[in-house]
Order: structure tokens, then sequence, then C-alpha cells
């Protein structure tokens, strides 16, 4: 799936934060938290960045927990 320039820009900041940052962006994400990164995106945009987050994070699954 081709992303928005804006879209791929926010997952790279929100990933610059590290594995376990992410899990509390994801969760904050969909709870309907506006976040530095996300500001100004679309509600779409949004959903896009939370699947793209999730795909990247299922690659260290085991590897970089929640806690």
């Amino acid at each position: 799936m081709q992303h928005s320039k804006q879209v791929e820009h926010s997952i790279e900041l929100l990933c610059h934060k590290g594995c376990k940052a992410v899990w509390g962006v994801i969760a904050a994400l969909e709870q309907g938290q506006t976040l530095a990164e996300t500001q100004g995106l679309s509600p779409e945009e949004v959903c896009e960045v939370v699947t793209e987050l999730k795909q990247i994070m299922a690659v260290y699954e085991g590897s970089c927990s929640t806690e």
C-alpha cells in the first residue's frame, strides 16, 4: 500500500522513538489521542499509521515487549 508523504513521515518519526515506545504510541492512537507526529492527519491517515506500525512491530514480536 502506498502511503502519503505525511503518513510516511509520521511513521518514520514514531519509529525513531524506539521499539517499546511504539507500543505506547499504538495504544494512544487507538484510544483516539493526537500526537505531535500525527497532528494534521485525517482519521483515515491515522489508521494507516497504526496499521503500518503494527506491521512493523510484528517483526519484533518476542524481542521487544510492551513492558
